[in-house]
């Protein structure tokens, strides 16, 4: 967790995550001021509140991962430095991304 949040970008505001991380995330989370947005389990007798129409977000977060991992270098991990994983990391997203990118510029 605490290397999620050393990240050197701006401040999140919201956290998505799935039912798997709701017991030991929240707090850690609002103790940064970071809102979680984690569904409460099934199990739970007082579940805490959740803003469903944020959590829609985090599907299209997964398919982008998803999308990734078709290039099997990135899915298995192929490179022995973080930096050479980092460069084809970014390679392949922007071979994800340049086709709607193209399709975006050439729509009249």
């Amino acid at each position: 967790m605490s290397g999620l949040l050393a990240i050197p970008v701006g401040k999140p505001r919201l956290f998505l995550a799935d039912k798997g991380c709701d017991d030991f995330l929240r707090e850690e989370l609002l103790s940064h001021g970071i809102r979680p947005v984690i569904p409460p389990g099934a199990n739970r007798k007082n579940p805490p509140a959740c803003d469903f129409r944020a959590y829609k977000d985090r599907n299209r977060i997964e398919r982008m991962f998803n999308r990734l991992k078709q290039f099997r270098r990135v899915a298995t991990r192929y490179d022995k430095t973080a930096r050479s994983f980092m460069a084809f990391l970014a390679l392949a997203a922007v071979r994800v991304w340049l086709p709607s990118f193209v399709a975006m510029v050439q729509e009249p």
